[in-house]
């Protein structure tokens, strides 16, 4: 089976407004396979945004994991988060799970992996996938140097990131907690 690429998923928050965008690109070695995927979505009632970089059935296994942590603990995202990592680093169907997971309420960004990180940024933006590094440097750009608001930037520096990576294209989905949604 050839390499499955085509994520990028950044999350940012900026004047109380958390923002959460992925493309929709899904890559099977050369070939494009689909375009319109989305990877971003609301969880739960709604306060909680998730989406993945890495294998589809994987991300959704790790999806509905989430959702269970959230319910567990009454939507605290981080202890929801460090029990979903937890579960994921020891359970043996889980550990082989080939997925990251970027998690956002309101308060918090986390980034979740499998090895049993639970990573929290320094600043208000993270991305991953295999744009999320030309995502990441954008949004950071943006957000010190300019005025736009959140969806401007997630939107402008998914942009640049599909410009430079070729396993990102510009079929975005956006989630916005706080504020009105654009």
């Amino acid at each position: 089976m050839q390499d499955i690429h085509g994520t990028t998923i950044l999350v940012l928050r900026k004047n109380e407004k958390t923002v959460m965008i992925g493309d929709g690109q899904i890559t099977i070695g050369d070939t494009v396979m689909k375009g319109t995927a989305r990877k971003v979505r609301k969880l739960g009632d709604g306060s909680v945004m998730a989406g993945f970089a890495g294998s589809v059935a994987d991300a959704m296994t790790l999806f509905e994991k989430f959702e269970e942590k959230l319910r567990e603990v009454n939507a605290n995202l981080k202890r929801a988060a460090v029990n979903l990592a937890k579960e994921w680093r020891t359970n043996k169907v889980l550990r082989n799970l080939q997925a990251l997971l970027l998690v956002a309420d309101k308060d918090s960004i986390l980034l979740v992996s499998g090895n049993g990180e639970v990573i929290e940024p320094d600043e208000d933006v993270l991305a991953i996938g295999s744009g999320g590094s030309y995502a990441l440097a954008a949004a950071r750009a943006l957000i010190r140097h300019s005025s736009l608001e959140a969806e401007e930037i997630a939107t402008k520096a998914m942009e640049i990131a599909s410009e430079i990576c070729i396993y990102t294209n510009t079929k975005f989905t956006l989630e916005t907690l706080g504020g009105e949604k654009q």
